[in-house]
């Protein structure tokens, strides 16, 4: 579940909060683009709304939560700001990456309860570790980390040398051990103060870092979301802020139109089709999370759904570029929010997570390979 308390639905658990946070976003979504992160005010409402808990176990007051609710909250957050969505939704990703930890590492990350917010920039490893009695020395630079602004502690990745080679090391760092260096001047997605982190010496003890090949490993007695392979859910968490972008560029390109006297003979097939785009993303999207949450997990569900995911992202996208390139003039304005999702539905596709080739690779091999079975 995303919070405290909720109530059940044919949908899954609605987080009792996410009304409160979407309004939240709403007003304050102008001032994050102004100011290139998110209010402090935002921040607190996705936090209450139980976002950086969602994917926290059990026994450390989390909710271990499934991956529909997930995708629902941030894809409804994301009609009202795009920059809310991506960290709300991130924060909950990166707490699943947390819970990866070993038990030492994971009762520091959250002595204080499971609202710790955890920002990331683990792919690819940067920076530089050097082993050192006990843990490993980091020295450099690592970007970006959606979120850091507001973050109690970062994890970062570098490469280290263990018995079997080069290892891709994940290491959780207090946030008041790092410093962030303002460098998140972009188009899209403005919002989501993705910057810089500098570390200099920051030790960090053995008990809190992970190898990144643990996270296509089930941990034995753990709760379902820690035993899904982080393949078959990566793109299905950074799609659900685009669907949510695209129907909120559906809903202000509509209300602009409503009640015109003559609308122009492109608006019929515009509408229809950016509709019918989003409208099969949102299932694509649910199905994949049915799959996380319910599927027997092989190679070929986890292809499946990084193929969904991908393709609603597409779909999402698509839609937007048609939306934008159908509003004319009005879409010049500054103030236009058809522009604003625009440009963040484009920044969004552009993940490497959404990579629709990648997928698509990963889905042939899957289907195509002498053990791969039938595809859906």
């Amino acid at each position: 579940m995303l919070t405290g308390e909720s109530t059940r639905t044919e949908a899954g658990v609605v987080p009792r909060d996410l009304t409160a946070l979407r309004e939240t976003a709403r007003r304050d979504a102008a001032l994050a683009e102004e100011r290139r992160v998110l209010a402090a005010d935002t921040v607190a409402a996705l936090t209450r709304a139980g976002f950086p808990r969602h994917f926290v176990p059990r026994e450390l007051g989390g909710a271990a939560g499934e991956f529909a609710p997930l995708v629902a909250g941030a894809a409804a957050v994301g009609e009202e700001c795009a920059a809310t969505a991506w960290c709300a939704a991130l924060f909950a990703a990166h707490g699943r990456l947390a819970a990866y930890l070993p038990p030492e590492g994971r009762h520091e990350v959250w002595a204080d309860g499971p609202d710790a917010r955890i920002a990331a920039a683990v792919v690819p490893p940067q920076g530089e570790a050097t082993a050192v009695d006990g843990g490993w020395r980091l020295d450099g630079a690592w970007r970006p980390a959606s979120g850091v602004d507001h973050a109690d502690w970062v994890l970062l990745a570098a490469w280290t040398h263990g018995t079997q080679g080069r290892e891709h090391r994940v290491l959780a760092v207090p946030r008041s051990q790092v410093t962030v260096v303002d460098t998140w001047h972009t188009s899209g997605l403005r919002g989501t103060g993705s910057n810089t982190v500098r570390c200099a010496g920051v030790v960090v003890p053995r008990h809190r870092t992970f190898t990144l090949d643990v996270l296509l490993r089930p941990q034995p007695g753990a709760a379902r979301c820690h035993t899904v392979p982080y393949p078959m859910v990566a793109a299905l968490m950074f799609a659900a802020p685009l669907l949510g972008v695209a129907r909120g560029a559906l809903r202000a390109w509509t209300g602009e139109r409503i009640g015109a006297e003559r609308p122009h003979p492109a608006t019929h097939t515009v509408l229809a089709q950016a509709s019918a785009r989003i409208h099969t993303a949102g299932l694509l999207l649910d199905g994949a999370a049915e799959r996380a949450d319910r599927a027997r997990i092989t190679p070929l569900t986890v292809a499946e759904n990084r193929r969904d995911a991908t393709t609603a992202a597409t779909l999402c996208r698509e839609a937007v570029d048609a939306l934008f390139h159908a509003s004319g003039l009005r879409a010049q304005s500054p103030d236009s929010a058809v522009q604003r999702a625009w440009r963040d539905a484009t920044a969004l596709a552009a993940h490497a997570a959404l990579d629709p080739d990648a997928a698509a690779r990963s889905y042939a091999e899957a289907v195509l390979s002498p053990t791969g079975g039938a595809a859906a």
